[in-house]
């Protein structure tokens, strides 16, 4: 079987074994039915609750809405993480590299006054560079002294993080009459517009064009891999980098470049959440998007096509997540369980292949894996 299909037949298994135990769980804590012997309520609440899950995420326009708002960071943080894994090294901080593009992004958005045509493009590039400059920083130490870019990068989330935090109740960036770690709000020139624009103000829609700016770095990454000497270098680096640097290829130089990359989609994370959905920034602005974005990645098997339906899937939970909770008393932080199985299953494809006896072995799939950090 071809390979793309191997590996995308044992992605949807590994979904539907986290959905049914996800359903399991669901059944087995209806303590109230299973108490009184009711086991059609306990059963009527799981059909409830999935049928919740799905109205809201796709069950109207707003629902739709959510889905794409919550999936278009993820999207871009998840290309962060997959354009990593491709060239061997595993990108833990998307985190950091997000709240460099929102600091960036957000000084270009509120100190300048510009034409919106000119304005957005300039913000958004000011984030890419800041995400791409904190990106080669865990690089560069890879590529010259050897420090492991997992250890490198989570100690960088923590700079990141606190420096923006100081950098918020500066005079230059705090808002004013606040005295806490927020923002001024960036100039309306600077604004991402709204996706669905046509509605005018008859419906709120937090969807913004963040998410057409998404798309394109999803191009941008397929075009990267499938058309230039650039992707073919990152991805042999990936695969065997004692192998490339003997074919001639400067794989120190990949190392710093590949992270730049990774830096500057997650930059754009962090930037589209600042001029698209906030208008200004927190601390909290990155929030656990960083981290989401490794199991948007692995579930995406670090493809361009991959990781934008696992950014989508990650989002329509998100956003169906609130409405099943408001439908049952199902709390929302199943969600989090359900999640966490996806991972689970995806990084247990021998185990998939045994539930549901999977003819063929499952080496295809695990090639997300391979060269990690090597």
């Amino acid at each position: 079987m071809n390979e793309t299909l191997k590996s995308l037949r044992f992605t949807l298994l590994a979904v539907v074994a986290a959905l049914v135990v996800s359903a399991f769980i669901i059944v087995i804590t209806d303590i109230e039915a299973l108490g009184d012997g009711n086991f059609g309520q306990a059963f009527s609440t799981l059909g409830t609750a999935y049928w919740g899950l799905f109205k809201g995420s796709f069950g109207s326009l707003r629902a739709i809405s959510n889905t794409i708002t919550g999936a278009t960071p993820l999207l871009l943080a998840g290309l962060a993480v997959s354009s990593a894994f491709k060239a061997g090294l595993f990108n833990i901080g998307a985190t950091g590299q997000m709240l460099a593009g929102a600091i960036t992004g957000l000084w270009v958005g509120f100190a300048f006054q510009l034409p919106p045509i000119i304005h957005v493009p300039l913000a958004l590039l000011a984030a890419a560079v800041g995400g791409a400059l904190f990106g080669a920083i865990p690089g560069a130490l890879k590529a010259r002294t050897g420090a492991h870019e997992v250890i490198t990068t989570i100690m960088l989330n923590g700079i990141a993080s606190f420096t923006v935090l100081w950098l918020l109740k500066t005079e230059l960036f705090k808002r004013e009459g606040r005295d806490d770690a927020i923002s001024k709000f960036v100039e309306d020139s600077a604004k991402l517009p709204k996706l669905f624009w046509f509605m005018g103000k008859r419906i709120d829609l937090l969807a913004h064009t963040g998410f057409i700016v998404a798309l394109l770095a999803t191009f941008v990454f397929w075009w990267l891999l499938r058309k230039t000497t650039l992707g073919f270098e990152m991805q042999a680096t990936g695969f065997n980098q004692e192998a490339a640097r003997y074919a001639g290829m400067k794989t120190k130089s990949l190392m710093v470049v590949s992270m730049a990359i990774a830096g500057a989609f997650a930059g754009l994370a962090g930037g589209s959440e600042v001029l698209g959905l906030y208008g200004y920034a927190s601390g909290s602005v990155a929030g656990d998007i960083g981290f989401d974005a490794i199991a948007v990645a692995l579930l995406g098997r670090s493809t361009p096509i991959g990781t934008l339906v696992s950014a989508l899937l990650f989002g329509a939970l998100q956003a169906g997540g609130r409405q099943m909770q408001v439908d049952t008393d199902v709390p929302i932080d199943l969600i989090i369980v359900l999640r966490a199985l996806i991972v689970f299953f995806i990084a247990a494809p021998l185990l998939v292949k045994a539930i549901f006896r999977v003819k063929g072995d499952a080496k295809g799939f695990g090639q997300t894996f391979r060269g990690w950090g090597g």
